[in-house]
C-alpha cells in the first residue's frame, strides 16, 4: 500500500488552472490532496495560452484605440521588445516556483513528474528514472488538458511548425509569417505577431470565413479589420505539403490552387486534442481515444465505484479555461460531499452553465464575444427563434470611444419563453460587456426583466436597450 505519506484523499493529475482549482476546492473541504505535474505548474494557459497571448494583444488593442481618437494618434510603431518583456514578466520567465509555492500554501502536496493511472485509486509518478506510487482514498481527478492538433499534411511535422506555444513565447515576430487556420488561436496570434513586427502575414483558411463557430458577421468584421491592417487572408485554401530542408531556414508551403508561399515561420492554429495517451487509462480498461466521457458531476462514466473524474479539455465538453475551472469547482465540491457521505453540493444549474451558457472572448481587434447558441444552432436544436441585431457604432457611448467605431450585437431569443438563449457582440474593447450577457443566458432572465436593467448614459452598454427596442419592447 505504500508509505502513509503517499496516501491522499484525492490525487489530481495536472497542475494547470483547472487542476489547481479542483485541488483548492478539495483542500478547502478538508481533504488531503496531491497534485502531479510533468511540465510547468500553472499549465498551458498561464505560460503559452491565455495569459501571454493577452499580454501581447492588449498593447495592440490600446494602440488601435489611440489611433481612433483625434489628438492621440500613436507616433511610430509599437515597442515590440517592451511588449515581449512585459509578457515574460506575466509568465514568470517560465519559472513555476511561485505557483508551486501557491499549491503548498493550499496546503496540498506538489509532486513533480509524469503522472499516470496505475489501477483503481492508484497513480504512479515517474521522474529521472524513479517511480513513486500514490494511492487515493476517495478520488483521482484527471486534468491533463490538451495539446495543439497538427494536421496530417505531408512534411508539416518535419518542418517544425509553430503552435500557440512557440507563438506566445517568441522573442520577436518573424518577418514573414504564414498561418494555417481561422479559429481563435490563428486569428489572435496572426494579429498579434503582425502588429508586433511581421511584415508579411498570410492566413490560409480552409473555410470561407474566420471564426466559423460564431455568428457569420463576427468573422466578417474580423476579416475586414485584418485586411485593412495588411494581413493577407485567403479563404477556401488547403495546404497540400510543406518543405523546410534547413531546420531554421525558410518554409515553403504548397497550396491546393497550385501556388506556393514562402515564410520564415509557419503557425498552425487548427484546434486542440485531449491528452489521453500515456496517462494509464488502459490500467482501468478505458480506451485512450478521444475525450474522456463524464456525467454532469465530471465523474468519468464506465468506471466501477465512480472514483475517477475528468475536468477541463480532457473531457471535451468545453475547451475554454474558465469553463474548465467551473467544472473543477463542481467536481471538487462533489468529491468533498461524497467523501463525507453528504448529498452532492454542486450548483443546480451546472448543465446550463457548462453546455449552453459557456462564454467565449476572442481578443482580436475588434473583439468577439459570444455566449449561448448562435441563431443557426438554436434553430437546429428546435427552438422557436427570433434574432435581432444592432450596430453598436450607432450608440453615442460607442461613438465617443473613437472615430470610425464599428461593432455589432445580436440577440437570439427563445420566443416561447421570451428569454435570451444566445448573444454575440463584436467591437473594439467590448470584452467587459460579456458577463452581463452570460448572466442573462445562464439565469434565463425574461426579456421583460432585462428591460428594467437600465444602462448608464452615455456608455456603449446602451446597445442593450437598442437591442430590446429592436425586438419590440
Amino acid at each position: 500500500m505504500g508509505n502513509e505519506s503517499d496516501i491522499f484523499d484525492v490525487i489530481v493529475v495536472g497542475a494547470g488552472p483547472v487542476g489547481l482549482q479542483a485541488a483548492g476546492r478539495t483542500v478547502r473541504g478538508g481533504l488531503s490532496t496531491a497534485v502531479i505535474e510533468r511540465r510547468l505548474a500553472g499549465g498551458e494557459c498561464h505560460y503559452y495560452g491565455c495569459i501571454p497571448s493577452k499580454a501581447m494583444l492588449l498593447p495592440v488593442e490600446i494602440a488601435d484605440e489611440v489611433n481612433r481618437m483625434p489628438g492621440l494618434a500613436l507616433r511610430g510603431s509599437i515597442d515590440a521588445p517592451a511588449v515581449f518583456e512585459r509578457r515574460d514578466n506575466f509568465v514568470f520567465h517560465h519559472d513555476d516556483a511561485p505557483i508551486v509555492d501557491e499549491v503548498t500554501r493550499f496546503p496540498a502536496t506538489f509532486v513533480r513528474g509524469e503522472g499516470r493511472l496505475a489501477g483503481p485509486l492508484r497513480a504512479e509518478v515517474s521522474e529521472n528514472g524513479s517511480v513513486r506510487s500514490l494511492q487515493a482514498r476517495h478520488a483521482i481527478v484527471l486534468a491533463t488538458g490538451s495539446d495543439p492538433y497538427i494536421p496530417d499534411i505531408p512534411g508539416l511535422r518535419e518542418a517544425r511548425p509553430w503552435t500557440n506555444r512557440e507563438a506566445t513565447s517568441a522573442e520577436q515576430a518573424p518577418r514573414r509569417l504564414a498561418v494555417i487556420g481561422g479559429g481563435p488561436v490563428a486569428c489572435e496570434m496572426a494579429q498579434a505577431l503582425h502588429s508586433l513586427g511581421a511584415e508579411e502575414t498570410t492566413m490560409l483558411v480552409a473555410r470561407e470565413r474566420l471564426l466559423p463557430k460564431t455568428e457569420p458577421f463576427a468573422g466578417e468584421l474580423v476579416a475586414k479589420s485584418f485586411q485593412e491592417a495588411g494581413i493577407d487572408v485567403r479563404f477556401g485554401r488547403f495546404v497540400t505539403n510543406v518543405e523546410r530542408p534547413v531546420p531554421a531556414g525558410p518554409v515553403t508551403i504548397h497550396i491546393d490552387d497550385g501556388s506556393q508561399l514562402q515564410a520564415d515561420e509557419l503557425l498552425v492554429g487548427t484546434g486542440r486534442e485531449p491528452v489521453v495517451h500515456n496517462i494509464g487509462l488502459e490500467t482501468i480498461d478505458l480506451e485512450a481515444e478521444g475525450s474522456i466521457e463524464v456525467d454532469p458531476t465530471m465523474r468519468a462514466t464506465g468506471v466501477p465505484d465512480g472514483w475517477l473524474y475528468a475536468i477541463g479539455d480532457v473531457n471535451g465538453r468545453n475547451q475554454l479555461t474558465h469553463m474548465g475551472k467551473y467544472q473543477a469547482r463542481v467536481c471538487g465540491d462533489v468529491i468533498v460531499a461524497r467523501a463525507k457521505g453528504q448529498p452532492d453540493s454542486a450548483p443546480a444549474m451546472r448543465d446550463i452553465a457548462d453546455d449552453i451558457g459557456a462564454p467565449q472572448a476572442i481578443f482580436t481587434d475588434p473583439q468577439v464575444l459570444a455566449v449561448g447558441r448562435t441563431e443557426e444552432k438554436a434553430r437546429a436544436d428546435g427552438f422557436n427563434v427570433r434574432a435581432v441585431e444592432y450596430d453598436v457604432g450607432d450608440v453615442i457611448g460607442a461613438k465617443l470611444q473613437g472615430n470610425g467605431y464599428t461593432g455589432r450585437a445580436k440577440a437570439v431569443v427563445d420566443e416561447d419563453r421570451r428569454t435570451l438563449i444566445g448573444f454575440t457582440l463584436v467591437g473594439p474593447a467590448v470584452v467587459d460587456h460579456l458577463h452581463a450577457a452570460t448572466i442573462a443566458v445562464t439565469a434565463q432572465v425574461p426579456l421583460e426583466s432585462l428591460w428594467h436593467a437600465i444602462p448608464a448614459f452615455p456608455t456603449a452598454s446602451e446597445f442593450w436597450l437598442s437591442l430590446l427596442e429592436a425586438y419590440g419592447l
